[in-house]
């Protein structure tokens, strides 16, 4: 197994900032569950702090515990960037960069204006049908039975099905796309791996995009590869770069965050009554939820010198916007590790500011309705104690395995 060795940390760091066990790191897995224990405690600290090796594939970065930090950063473009803030594609080698989301003003702009209408309220609110549709049709498979490995039956597929449609990929492949995904964000710490999975998935797509050329239909690369930006066609790179996007943003995150609800509604029996019998609070209780068990970090760039809470952040620097510590921020939210499902918060589990998550209006659709739908297709659910359950704890936090058993 090939594991990262990490640059020096730099000079200009304090030695007393150096949080060196900080536990929310990419190949950090834990059989408990970490919003417990590991999650409150890692809430604990400086306001600003210097991780080791805490970047996917390796690397140092700055790590931020307010609330109000991160949403200013989220709003600072003139410090920070987010150009390969994932360093996936400087880790095989090339130069593109995922579209839009590793893109900086004024090409961040352009894009964001062709792309903004398709993912509009208006537009995600006439696929309610073809998401719930989507959600009845993986709850199908479990009719008669009375035990599930969630993920593989449910929180996957039903999500990834539907960006798979969107951008008109095979369904049938799957699983195949699950593997590549864990190869890239569940590696254990193996950089090797990592780098294959990136590769599988963009060659993959260079072929996809290069046979779309010749046979456009009506998916998201084949809108792509008609539209202009700024009065120009998108070249290979960016096409690969857009693809590559959607397809690592819409195999992962909708995926933890159902998962992780689910998790605490099967522990927590009373929350999950209230909402079987209370189906029109669900929608607030959504936004509860995505605080609490907010699931990812991203990371900015910095590219001009910046003091936040007296530390100083140099260009080159990255920092780290951990949304699980910022929903549960004690200077933000009363009771922070506490769920209250009539909360109803402001939160940036989707980030804020100029990269405000593209697929917002989506995911919140998708977490309803599979809430929806899972409470009308099987009745009250519990663990499965007997099957132990493996996490991740650190760039997307989430469990390997839900296995969930009702009556």
């Amino acid at each position: 197994m090939s594991l990262y060795q990490p640059p020096p940390i730099p000079s200009h760091v304090p030695e007393a900032l150096i949080e060196a066990d900080f536990p929310l790191v990419g190949d950090n897995i834990t059989e408990e569950n970490p919003f417990d224990r590991i999650i409150p405690e890692a809430c604990k600290g400086p306001d600003v702090a210097f991780v080791p090796n805490m970047v996917p594939g390796g690397g140092h970065c700055w790590l931020l515990r307010r609330h109000d930090d991160m949403r200013e950063i989220y709003n600072d473009t003139e410090h920070f960037s987010n150009k390969g803030f994932s360093g996936l594609a400087q880790l095989i080698g090339e130069t593109w960069s995922q579209v839009p989301s590793e893109q900086d003003a004024p090409e961040h702009t352009f894009y964001r204006q062709l792309l903004n209408p398709v993912f509009a309220p208006g537009s995600m609110q006439k696929m309610e049908g073809l998401v719930r549709k989507a959600a009845q049709d993986c709850l199908a498979t479990l009719k008669g039975k009375t035990e599930s490995d969630f993920i593989q039956d449910f929180t996957f597929p039903f999500p990834v099905g539907v960006v798979l449609d969107l951008m008109g990929l095979p369904r049938e492949r799957m699983a195949e796309f699950q593997q590549w995904e864990n190869m890239i964000l569940q590696n254990d710490g193996d950089v090797d791996v990592m780098k294959q999975g990136v590769r599988s998935v963009v060659d993959y797509l260079r072929d996809v995009i290069a046979e779309r050329k010749g046979n456009l239909g009506d998916d998201l690369i084949s809108f792509a590869i008609k539209a202009e930006v700024n009065g120009r066609k998108m070249n290979d790179e960016e096409l690969l770069g857009y693809a590559f996007n959607f397809y690592i943003g819409g195999l992962d995150t909708v995926t933890a965050n159902s998962s992780n609800f689910l998790r605490h509604l099967a522990t927590n029996p009373e929350h999950q009554r209230f909402l079987r019998e209370n189906p029109d609070q669900i929608r607030s209780a959504v936004e509860e939820l995505l605080r609490v068990f907010a699931a990812v970090t991203t990371y900015r760039v910095c590219i001009k010198e910046r003091t936040i809470k007296g530390v100083t952040i140099k260009p080159g620097d990255k920092v780290a916007m951990c949304t699980t510590l910022a929903g549960r921020d004690e200077q933000e939210y009363d009771q922070p590790h506490e769920v209250r499902l009539d909360r109803n918060p402001s939160h940036v589990t989707f980030a804020t500011g100029p990269h405000h998550c593209l697929g917002v209006h989506l995911a919140r659709r998708e977490l309803r309705i599979a809430l929806e739908e899972i409470f009308k297709a099987i009745p009250e659910f519990r663990l499965d104690t007997s099957k132990p359950i493996k996490s991740q704890a650190g760039v997307i936090i989430q469990p390997r395995t839900l296995p969930l058993r009702w009556d």
